[in-house]
């Protein structure tokens, strides 16, 4: 019974969660396919600007995830606290506003930093001017990722699904009407086009914290009390405990964008084929991410009440459930490889025959690794439940750099295995990382003492005061 209902329980947070995730996902395809609308050109110069965006926000989205893992443990402790989790919040937004000074910093000087990466001039142009609109909804989304970390720990997610199922369509109208000049509006292009992207992050955090303070259910933990105040104290925790994770998310982008690389030296086929697997890897890849997020929360949960069968129920049933859906993926890249290909690129055209043929073959160890990425990921996120952040840190590093990162240039150029080898490289690298993320939790649960705090002890008497 016990797990049946922690395995209810995380369906039921993890599913919002997952369609919330890929509600970003769209979001970004919509930006790439009206921006591919004005040219190649617009389209390259977007994607200089987005690369140097997305390192910066996944760093920052990764100090931000720290703020879960601890309005669910405080929670877990007294369901009924009110004082930690709004204390938690209000510094989530205090670094969210201090990560948005250098990020801003760096976005404003983007014509030095892609002139002294050699990138073309004409690019860099655009890439400005897109640049120059969008960083303005960086801070924005960040308040908007801490407040979905709120609902979340609270386990009613369900409002950041229907704020980012509208915010779908304002980015769609926002694009539209400010890159073609629609509606009455002046053509800008690019620059329109990064104006969207900031009014969007700006619609989704106004809407969801609209939501918050009005709900019942939200409104009594006051998330803005106080909020001038610092709370340095609640600010350090959150960084030392999200500073790992932040490192760890670089290194898993780092390690896609290399591969990238990797794939650019071997042919521009190779690297278009590796584009339309790896696009297919992160569609399913959405839910175990989401699997993470739940089970963040709920091994946090049962930490704060000192429960050791919840914290290995509902670790083990997130893993259950991404080992179940994830087969179910591998087992459609393996057996439609080809036609999960034909949906980017016109399969009746032989000009884009060797394409799809490549992608296929990706796709199919694609599918081999399915289960591992997403083990290690959901292992990642019931190890930050439990706030441990270092170790899987550390386990990144050596899963994705030492064996992916280095089978993959071994296998792919010493072996010359082409990008079959470079794939296989990836496979192996998220397989090590998996390993030892799961071993890790394994032993977590099984040797930490959870009893409740002692009559007197600090812990109690916060309990008491809130």
């Amino acid at each position: 019974m016990p797990w049946r209902r922690e395995t209810g329980a995380l369906t039921r947070l993890s599913v919002p969660i997952v369609l919330t995730n890929l509600g970003q996902i769209a979001i970004q395809t919509t930006d790439v396919v009206m921006i591919g609308w004005l040219g190649p050109a617009p389209l390259a110069a977007s994607v200089l600007g987005v690369t140097l965006y997305f390192i910066l926000f996944m760093f920052s989205v990764g100090i931000m995830m720290a703020t879960a893992p601890m309005i669910a443990q405080d929670l877990g402790r007294v369901s009924y606290a009110v004082r930690e989790p709004r204390r938690t919040v209000r510094q989530g937004f205090w670094a969210a506003a201090l990560l948005g000074v250098p990020a801003s910093l760096l976005f404003w000087q983007i014509d030095p930093i892609l002139r002294l990466l050699g990138q073309d001039l004409a690019l860099i142009v655009g890439a400005e001017a897109y640049m120059h609109a969008a960083m303005w909804g960086f801070v924005p989304a960040l308040l908007f990722i801490g407040l979905r970390n709120f609902i979340s720990a609270l386990e009613r997610p369900r409002a950041g699904m229907v704020v980012m199922t509208i915010g779908i369509a304002v980015n769609a109208a926002a694009d539209y009407a400010l890159i073609f000049g629609k509606f009455g509006l002046p053509e800008l292009g690019l620059r329109g086009a990064g104006i969207a992207t900031s009014l969007t992050n700006g619609f989704l955090f106004v809407a969801l914290l609209g939501y918050i303070l009005i709900d019942r259910r939200f409104r009594r933990y006051q998330i803005l009390g106080r909020l001038w105040r610092p709370d340095w104290r609640r600010l350090r925790e959150i960084v030392r405990i999200g500073l790992p994770i932040a490192v760890t998310l670089v290194f898993e982008v780092g390690l896609f964008a290399a591969a990238a690389f990797l794939m650019g030296l071997i042919g521009t086929a190779e690297l278009a084929a590796h584009q339309i697997a790896l696009q297919c890897a992160a569609v399913s890849f959405m839910v175990p991410m989401g699997l993470a997020q739940a089970a963040t929360v709920r091994v946090g949960l049962a930490v704060g009440r000192r429960d050791p069968a919840g914290i290995r129920a509902a670790g083990f049933a997130a893993l259950g459930l991404g080992t179940v859906f994830m087969s179910g993926a591998a087992v459609v890249m393996w057996t439609l490889p080809e036609q999960l290909a034909g949906l980017f690129l016109n399969s009746d055209d032989p000009a884009n025959a060797s394409v799809i043929s490549l992608a296929g073959t990706f796709l199919a160890v694609a599918g081999a690794f399915q289960v591992v990425d997403g083990a290690q990921a959901i292992g990642a996120g019931a190890l930050r439940g439990l706030k441990d952040t270092r170790w899987p840190m550390v386990f990144a590093g050596l899963g994705y750099w030492v064996f992916g990162f280095g089978g993959a240039v071994l296998l792919g150029f010493h072996y010359g295995m082409g990008g079959i080898g470079i794939w296989i490289g990836l496979a192996g690298g998220l397989a090590v990382a998996a390993v030892l993320m799961v071993a890790r939790f394994a032993a977590l649960q099984r040797s930490a003492d959870w009893r409740r705090p002692k009559v007197g002890s600090p812990a109690a008497a916060s309990e008491a005061g809130l």
